[in-house]
C-alpha cells in the first residue's frame, strides 16, 4: 500500500503538508510560521479550496496524533496472525471489577499456561508495545495476544476466572 503525501511550501505563510486518501481527498496539516498549526480538509476536485479547517492548540496536535498512532499500531499488530499457519492474534478485555485490576501482566502466567503471548495492551488511545510482566493491568485495558486457537481460549478463561 502506497500513500502519496505532497508537501506545498506557502510563501510568508508557512508549510502544507497533504496525504493524499485513496478516495482523492487532501487532509492537510499546515504548519504556520508562527508556530501555529490547522488541520485543513481540501474540495476533492480544486486541491486548492480548502472545504473546513480547525485551528489545533500544541496539546491537540499532541492528542490527535496519539490517537492515530495508537489506533493504528493497535490495528497493525492485531493484523499480524495468519490463520493458515495456526496462529492467531485476539483482543482480549479486562472486565469491570475483575480481580487482575491492580495486579501485574505477570501474575497470570500466561506464557507459562497456554503458550499464548500478551504482545500489547490498549489503555485508552495509547498503546503499551511488548509489556513487561510487572505492567499492572487497569480496569477497561485491552490486551493483544497471540497464540493458538487452543492457548487464546484458555487465556480469555483465565482472564474471565480472575486471579487464583
Amino acid at each position: 500500500m502506497s500513500v502519496r503525501i505532497e508537501r506545498v511550501d506557502l510563501p510568508g505563510i508557512g508549510v502544507r503538508n497533504d496525504v493524499i486518501t485513496e478516495g482523492g481527498r487532501r487532509v492537510s496539516v499546515v504548519s504556520l510560521r508562527s508556530g501555529e498549526r490547522d488541520l485543513a480538509l481540501f474540495d476533492a476536485d480544486d486541491p486548492d479550496a480548502s472545504t473546513d479547517s480547525i485551528a489545533l492548540t500544541d496539546d491537540e496536535a499532541a492528542a490527535l496524533a496519539e490517537v492515530l498512532g495508537a489506533s493504528l499500531s493497535l490495528s497493525r499488530v492485531t493484523g499480524l496472525g495468519s490463520r493458515d499457519m495456526g496462529l492467531y492474534t485476539e483482543e482480549i478485555t479486562i472486565p469491570t471489577g475483575s480481580g487482575w485490576v491492580g495486579h501485574p501482566m505477570g501474575d497470570t502466567k500466561a506464557r507459562t499456561l497456554t503458550s499464548s503471548s500478551i504482545v500489547a495492551i490498549a489503555r485508552g488511545a495509547q498503546v503499551i508495545a511488548s509489556p513487561t510482566p510487572g505492567e499492572v493491568f487497569e480496569q477497561g485495558d485491552v490486551i493483544v495476544a497471540v497464540g493458538t486457537r487452543k492457548g487464546l481460549d484458555a487465556l480469555a478463561k483465565i482472564i474471565d476466572r480472575g486471579p487464583g
